[in-house]
């Protein structure tokens, strides 16, 4: 009596907790979806503002056409995007798994001193570098027109900073394998490159993913650096100046359009390396 009591309680827990689920995905896709659905809505037979219905009567590719028709500069600002994203992720990834592997493997005065102070230096806020770092880019010729290479250098140069998850899962990797190697007359460097990278997978799949994301979303920094510079603008910037300088109720199917080009990559990376991000993050959140 108590066991079959028992089993009808967590069968009808398991279905309240699949109802509050299946609710809190439809409340999270919902937006999404009607993002998808708007940039399909015939730009020639309906009006191409916000309307009151969310399914188009007529779907079209005048949206997407638009884009790539050459009338905006939709495509330079997307190849300045990936550009930046993709020197981003590689050049932080490799200065991060630099860093984290000094820190976890070799013991020197004022390692600690310098682990926590990057911590306390992290928890403030980049805003408060802006000023600074847009006249240091300014003088160097990296605002506006450079603005490019100027972002690609300003997310490198302070990256090292973001050791933690990296450096906790470097941790758990035994060091004896690196005292083994030692013996034999590896030195450092091939350690690091033939013993521990191959082992490391996750944690630098998770490393890039992370670094690929930050330019990729960034408005704020973006915006401040390339200050009215058209062809230097990412995504973020550039569509809201475009609808901004445009009639955003004409235009707005073509900015969902945009949107949806816009998360396609990121959707592809996570949807083929999620495996690897969330074995990074679990392998990485330890106490080293």
């Amino acid at each position: 009596m108590n066991s079959s009591s028992m089993k009808t309680k967590r069968a009808i827990g398991n279905v309240l907790g699949y109802i509050v689920l299946i609710l809190i995905s439809i409340i999270w896709l919902f937006p999404f979806v009607g993002l998808v659905l708007q940039s399909f809505r015939s730009y020639a037979t309906e009006y191409g503002g916000m309307v009151g219905y969310l399914v188009p009567k007529q779907f079209s590719l005048d949206n997407y056409k638009f884009l790539f028709s050459g009338e905006t500069n939709f495509l330079k600002w997307y190849g300045n995007t990936i550009t930046i994203a993709i020197f981003v992720a590689i050049f932080q990834t490799i200065m991060v798994l630099c860093v984290s592997y000094v820190l976890s493997r070799m013991r020197f005065t004022g390692r600690t001193f310098l682990m926590r102070f990057w911590l306390i230096l992290g928890m403030f806020p980049g805003f408060l570098t802006m000023i600074c770092l847009y006249f240091l880019l300014k003088s160097l010729g990296l605002t506006q027109a450079g603005a490019v290479p100027g972002l690609i250098l300003v997310s490198v140069a302070s990256s090292g900073m973001g050791y933690y998850v990296c450096k906790g899962y470097f941790d758990t990797i035994p060091k004896a394998l690196d005292e083994a190697a030692r013996i034999d007359g590896a030195s450092r460097a091939r350690i690091f490159f033939t013993m521990i990278i191959p082992m490391s997978k996750p944690i630098i799949i998770y490393t890039a993913l992370v670094a690929f994301m930050a330019p990729w979303c960034d408005y704020v920094f973006a915006s401040y650096i390339a200050f009215g510079h058209d062809e230097s603008y990412n995504v973020a910037v550039a569509m809201q100046r475009w609808v901004n300088t445009n009639d955003y109720q004409g235009y707005f199917t073509r900015f969902c359009a945009g949107g949806v080009l816009i998360a396609i990559p990121v959707t592809l990376l996570f949807m083929f390396l999620q495996k690897y991000y969330v074995e990074g993050v679990t392998g990485g959140a330890v106490k080293g």
